[in-house]
Parts: structure tokens; sequence; C-alpha cells
């Protein structure tokens, strides 16, 4: 067996097939009996092979594959939606296309996924990782010579380039904003406590707590699926403990959309009867009513910069790993009750 890359050969061999009958099975021919298709495809898998279909098809040409794969953890949410605008507005204009597709948070899924990817000969692959994701996923990818960013959430480990926010320094502004307005009562609601994003954020929240002289009450962290039902989940737990908090900081504007769903259901007016501040800034964040206090992280800005970071690497032809933190603001609205300016004089919007 040769070392290094799996080739057809080292398939054809394992296998005790020829070449032309691995060829065959890669193509998907229905010349092929389905038990050497099983002995074949069992051989693949226990080599590691990966089909680069992209290749295949781009060889007879001699061009480069003009593809960035965006792999992300929940479309559903729409800064992942802004993310892949941003990485687009990019990626275009440099004559590339991108292959979006979503896990919903699923690992065996963002594995099968990246494995099309890699079969259609993607020249990168931006990635938010699912929960769960380790840097032995990435390892291959990075192995082969592929360039890999990855965004909003780090990879414990992993030798890629990143492009997150300021995480820590975002919940303390924004914990720092409500304590201003008089707050000393502030929870942290939603989010997935298994992830690097939600240790960060929280981190931030604790930081600001103790220079605030805040109560350390574990009972007011409540975390929840990062989304709209999730917040509302949250906000319910939050306002049934004995001392209930009258502000919080959410773990993005999902969540604090439904926090302000859940303070409605109980006949709670967000601004006025209890303070809400999120994290991320998506577009719904200014024309919700009220609209939304949150911290901005501009998701176009992480698409972008994630982008360039990707296309810097490829036409370079080497992968070195780059760390980018985005710097976040607070953008006061209405929902913290303080539409009418920022005591830290932060910008309004």
């Amino acid at each position: 067996m040769t070392k290094g890359r799996v080739t057809v050969i080292d398939i054809a061999k394992a296998a005790g097939v020829s070449k032309s009958t691995v060829s065959l099975v890669l193509q998907g021919s229905p010349l092929v009996n389905d038990g050497t298709r099983a002995k074949v495809n069992a051989v693949m898998r226990e080599l590691g092979y990966v089909y680069n279909r992209g290749a295949a098809n781009l060889r007879q040409s001699g061009s480069k594959s003009k593809i960035i794969g965006v792999v992300v953890n929940d479309l559903t949410n729409g800064f992942f939606a802004e993310l892949a605008v941003g990485v687009d507005m990019v990626v275009q204009s440099a004559g590339f296309v991108q292959f979006l597709s979503n896990t919903s948070e699923n690992l065996d899924r963002q594995r099968e996924v990246i494995a099309s990817m890699r079969e259609h000969g993607i020249s990168g692959l931006i990635l938010s990782p699912a929960r769960a994701t380790e840097a032995a996923d990435l390892k291959p990818l990075i192995a082969a010579g592929i360039p890999v960013v990855v965004a909003v959430r780090n990879v414990p480990g992993a030798k890629a380039s990143s492009v997150v926010s300021d995480n820590r320094e975002g919940v303390v502004v924004g914990v720092e904003h409500l304590v201003s307005l008089g707050h000393r009562r502030i929870a942290f609601l939603g989010g997935f406590r298994d992830t690097a994003v939600f240790d960060e954020r929280l981190a931030g929240y604790r930081a600001a707590a103790a220079v605030c002289g805040l109560d350390a009450d574990e009972d007011l962290i409540v975390d929840s699926p990062p989304s709209r039902a999730g917040g509302a989940e949250a906000i319910e737990r939050a306002l049934s403990i004995g001392n209930r908090p009258t502000a919080a900081v959410c773990f993005n504007d999902a969540v604090a959309f439904g926090v302000c769903d859940g303070l409605r259901a109980r006949k709670l007016e967000p601004g006025r009867d209890f303070a809400v501040v999120g994290f991320d800034d998506v577009i719904e964040a200014k024309t919700a009513v009220p609209a939304l206090t949150t911290i901005s992280v501009d998701p176009q800005g992480i698409g972008r910069r994630a982008a360039q970071l990707l296309l810097k690497q490829i036409s370079a032809g080497k992968a070195e790993a780059e760390a980018i933190v985005s710097s976040v603001r607070l953008v006061v609205r209405e929902t913290c009750g303080a539409a009418n300016g920022s005591p830290l004089g932060r910008t309004q919007a």
C-alpha cells in the first residue's frame, strides 16, 4: 500500500479488482454487480478514500475548482443567512460560487456534507461548526491542504483559521449598560452550554457581575436552545424563581425575540416592565416592535472577513492558520428602556 494519499490503484489492490472496476463504482455504473460494489465501497471507507468528483470533471479541461464550501449549524437563524450573504459578496466578485449547506447542529450531517463538498472539489471551506465538533473532524481537510476558516464558533486545537466576535466583551458591555439603568437582578438567558461561544459569553456575564457587585445567583443563568422558542422557554423559567430578574442579556437576538414573546404572554412589555438586550444585531433587530437593544457583531462583516481570509489562503496555495476577533458595539434601541440615549456613550440606532 502506498503512503500518503490513497489512490484508485490502492483501492483496486486492496479489493482484489481492476482499476477500471473501481472507476466504474465511483461513477455509479450499473455494469458492476452489487457484491463487488459493496466490497469496493467498504475498502474505500476503510482506507479513508475521498473521491474528488470535481477534480475528475476538471482534469480534461485543466481548470481549477471555483467552488467555496459554506457549512453553517443553523440556517433558520437569520444571523447565518446574513453571514452567507457576506461570504457571497466576496467570493462572487472573485469569480467563485458558494456551495451552502445547513447541518442543524447534527455532527453526522456535517461530516456528510463536508465529504460531499470534497467530492465536488471545493477550493476551500468556511465552517460554522455543529455542537461537539472536534479538531479531529477538521484534520482530514487540513491534511489534504484544503484551506479551512472556522467562523462564529472556535474549535479548540484545530489548526484552522478562525473569524469570531468578541463574545466576552459584548456581554460585559450589555450587563454594564443594564446596571447603569439601575438593574441589579440581571439574567443571562439562552444558549447551549456545550459550545465555546456560550462559555465566552457566560464568562463576560460573570466578569461584569463581579465588577458591578451583582449577586452571583446561578438561578439567573438559564440555558436553552439558541432560538426564538428557546428564548420564550428561558424567560418563563427565569420569571418563576423567587427573587426574579428585572432585565436580561440574551445569548443571541433569536433568544431575545423569544424573551419578548414570553414577556408579552405574561402581560409584560419589553423595555417598560423588563429590560432585554440581545446579541448579534440581525436585520430584524432594528425593525422589531419594540426595536431590540443588542450587541452588534455585523454578521455580514464576519462573512466577508471569513471569505477574504479563505481566498487569501487559496491564492497563496497554503493554509497558514490566522485568528481574527471582530470587535463588538452596543446598539441602544427600545427593549432596554433607554431608547433616548446610552449612558455609556455607546452607539444609538
